[in-house]
């Protein structure tokens, strides 16, 4: 089998397609010996802000001398992407032949299950891999909680972000069924880590209480100031039961990753017995692209992956305190699985010169078309592709002394950095 047609049978269930709920996955894991019965780490939810807390958690890990094993989702341009150990994505060949390991499992199962779905079958993969290659395991959620693939996991922490309307067909149309949902992800005798605000906040605070899970709350038992330094990210100070770190530095920007840091650095502590320097190095050296990411200059081209409305406005509101009055072009596109007038008008909060909307290639069918997007935009806004084309136009209508925003899809913000990459290899 070559990676391209391990890719094709992984996905034959529908890269978009999904079936809810846990069973298959424990079943394909107990299979193989439940490889993550053994493992420590933290399982994180939350609409906004799980990637970054899980790139910040993972650093902090692996300078305190663990080895780190690390499940984002999604990836941006390799699928590869998911399953990382100390920083280094599974190659190319390991993925294949992970999968070969795992094909009698998965056709043992699928007589008496189904089919698993495409996400069931990364997550098998990740642990199948992760497990003798790690003693930590940072797993961010794909959706949700409650039925996510990833909840069939006990890493012993569990760590909700914040809670937010997104993928309400799936998890409910308020905050408090949305939170529900996410809400769990803790486990009976859990260490508990939340930045969930109002009616989120309560209903984190009662599962927790049903679980005898112990519970941190951000801006309560953790505390953080930041300052910003700008394109150059942050210093902050972050305080908690039994720990306090001052002037730690951050090279994420955006004025919410601060607080992204200080619940990466709680649940660190909620894990091990660290030491001042591992929080410190394990900040300092944490990468996270396509958020708020710079990728040119003149225009500068910034990334950010964004895709619901609050993430958006967030996003839009650092970025605007970073470029001030300076010219703003937004590259946009979006998938039809959300609402194009709410995440427009998101986009609207930023105040763009111009917008030109495209489609992802790698999304190919389940985009919102360009000429669509631009129609409900209104005026300012047109379409252009392939993205590559869409971007080449935004930056002219940026000019050198401006910005080019690219947003609303992590598939678009993924296709933008692969072809800054194989621009790069030329």
């Amino acid at each position: 089998m070559t990676y391209q047609e391990a890719l094709d049978f992984i996905s034959k269930q529908g890269r978009f397609a999904m079936k809810l709920g846990t069973e298959r996955t424990r079943a394909i894991l107990d299979r193989l010996g439940a490889p993550d019965r053994g493992l420590k780490g933290a399982l994180i939810a939350g609409t906004n802000g799980k990637g970054s807390t899980g790139a910040c958690l993972t650093a902090i890990l692996r300078a305190a001398g663990h080895r780190v094993g690390f499940m984002p989702k999604p990836h941006l341009i390799s699928y590869t992407e998911r399953i990382e150990v100390d920083g280094h994505p599974i190659r190319e060949d390991e993925f294949v032949s992970t999968l070969e390991e795992l094909m009698p499992t998965l056709e043992a199962v699928a007589s008496e299950m189904g089919p698993a779905t495409e996400f069931e079958m990364l997550t098998a993969m990740a642990l199948a891999y992760l497990a003798p290659r790690a003693d930590r395991l940072v797993c961010e959620v794909g959706l949700g909680g409650r039925l996510d693939a990833t909840n069939a996991l006990d890493l012993g922490v569990a760590v909700i972000t914040n809670v937010d309307l997104d993928h309400q067909k799936y998890l409910g149309n308020s905050i408090a069924e949305i939170a529900r949902e996410k809400a769990a992800i803790i486990k009976h005798g859990n260490r508990v880590v939340t930045g969930c605000e109002g009616e989120a906040l309560e209903i984190v605070e009662a599962q927790a209480e049903r679980e005898s899970s112990g519970l941190w709350r951000l801006g309560r038992e953790i505390n953080v100031e930041a300052h910003s330094r700008g394109w150059d990210g942050h210093l902050l100070s972050v305080t908690g039961p039994g720990f306090a770190h001052r002037d730690l530095y951050l090279p994420l920007v955006g004025d919410y990753q601060p607080l992204n840091a200080a619940l990466a650095v709680a649940a660190a502590h909620q894990l091990d017995d660290l030491d001042e320097e591992a929080i410190r190095e394990g900040l300092a050296a944490t990468r996270w692209p396509g958020r708020l990411q710079v990728i040119a200059r003149r225009p500068r081209v910034i990334l950010d992956g964004g895709h619901n409305p609050a993430a958006m406005v967030k996003a839009g509101v650092s970025l605007r305190r970073l470029i001030g009055s300076e010219r703003l072009v937004a590259v946009f596109a979006m998938l039809s699985e959300r609402d194009p007038v709410e995440l427009l008008g998101a986009l609207r909060t930023l105040k763009p010169d111009s917008v030109v909307c495209t489609e992802p290639e790698s999304a190919q069918g389940h985009a919102i078309s360009a000429e669509r997007l631009a129609s409900i935009y209104g005026p300012g806004a047109h379409a252009e592709r392939p993205a590559g084309a869409a971007l080449e136009a935004a930056k002219g209508l940026a000019g050198a002394s401006g910005n080019v925003l690219v947003c609303g899809s992590l598939y678009l913000v993924g296709e933008v950095l692969s072809l800054r990459d194989q621009r790069a290899k030329i």
